[in-house]
């Protein structure tokens, strides 16, 4: 049976919700609720849904999000650790889950959405106000093995935002930087202070577009271009020559392939733009020096 859901614009009125159900917020969850709803209004927007558009939602806590999402007709998958909030959205979301357009998953998202995505593919949409301990997990995981969306919305730490778009020679590019970029279009949405949260984080917060690239994977092996370029990246301080020569085992294919593709050997990995990079695996390969 469907129940009321309660007022998502105000804290008060969660709070008393979450009182009378006897509810906690669990900060080990990194739960806050987005109560401005201009805010919730504009990411909506930047999803560009439509009736049956199939998405992936994270953490979707009392459904603020959710029903925004299931306003448009859109086909939802939930993924929701927490079980009171488990125990709740179906009875919120009753009737969209009758005609089949609501779906929850119950458990940890980074232990359940491979088998999702086994059973039911890659859905068009993505959305998350991802928990600041996990979210550059969740997005990398997923990268990794191959999942992108046409379309994701995602509301991170605003420190885990600037790496995701962080540029060559700048002190925040990183592994993470390249793998975000290698995969997405990334656009800033806007930024969210902890006041637009209950209860309110002690940290800003950042919402970014991510829009598949089409020219992806843009190398010879995905699978190795990622294994190269998070070699080159763990030891900051020293040469790409160093840092490829420990990846390959050997001092002579690393100057190879560091010849043919023309990057000079001394420079560091965080000077190199992805295309660099991505040329470098193919450089690699072609030497026969696979790893």
């Amino acid at each position: 049976m469907q129940i009321e859901r309660p007022d998502y614009n105000s804290p008060a009125a969660l709070k008393a919700f979450l009182e009378m159900c006897n509810m906690t917020m669990q900060k080990k969850f990194g739960q806050n609720f987005l109560i401005n709803e201009s805010a919730r209004k504009r990411l909506i927007t930047a999803l560009d849904l439509h009736p049956e558009t199939t998405i992936w939602e994270v953490g979707p806590g009392l459904g603020a999000m959710t029903a925004g999402i299931l306003n448009k007709g859109a086909i939802l998958t939930a993924f929701e650790i927490d079980r009171g909030f488990s125990s709740l959205l179906p009875r919120f979301f009753y009737q969209e889950a009758q005609n089949g357009h609501f779906t929850l998953v119950e458990g940890d998202v980074l232990k359940t959405w491979k088998n999702q995505y086994v059973k039911r593919g890659v859905p068009q949409r993505f959305f998350g106000n991802l928990p600041y301990n996990v979210a550059a997990t969740i997005i990398a995981d997923m990268i990794s093995d191959g999942v992108r969306f046409e379309k994701a919305v995602v509301t991170v730490q605003k420190e885990v935002a600037i790496r995701m778009t962080a540029k060559p020679a700048e002190a925040d590019y990183s592994s993470f930087s390249i793998l975000c970029q290698w995969a997405y279009f990334i656009i800033p949405i806007l930024d969210l202070t902890g006041g637009n949260f209950w209860p309110r984080p002690n940290v800003d917060s950042r919402a970014v577009l991510m829009m598949r690239k089409n020219d992806f994977p843009g190398c010879q092996d995905a699978r190795y271009f990622m294994q190269m370029q998070r070699a080159l990246f763990a030891s900051r301080r020293k040469t790409i020559k160093n840092n490829l020569t420990q990846f390959l085992s050997d001092s002579t294919s690393a100057e190879k392939a560091l010849k043919a593709a023309d990057i000079n050997p001394s420079v560091r990995a965080e000077t190199l733009s992805i295309q660099e990079l991505l040329h470098l695996a193919d450089c690699c390969i072609a030497q026969n020096v696979v790893h």
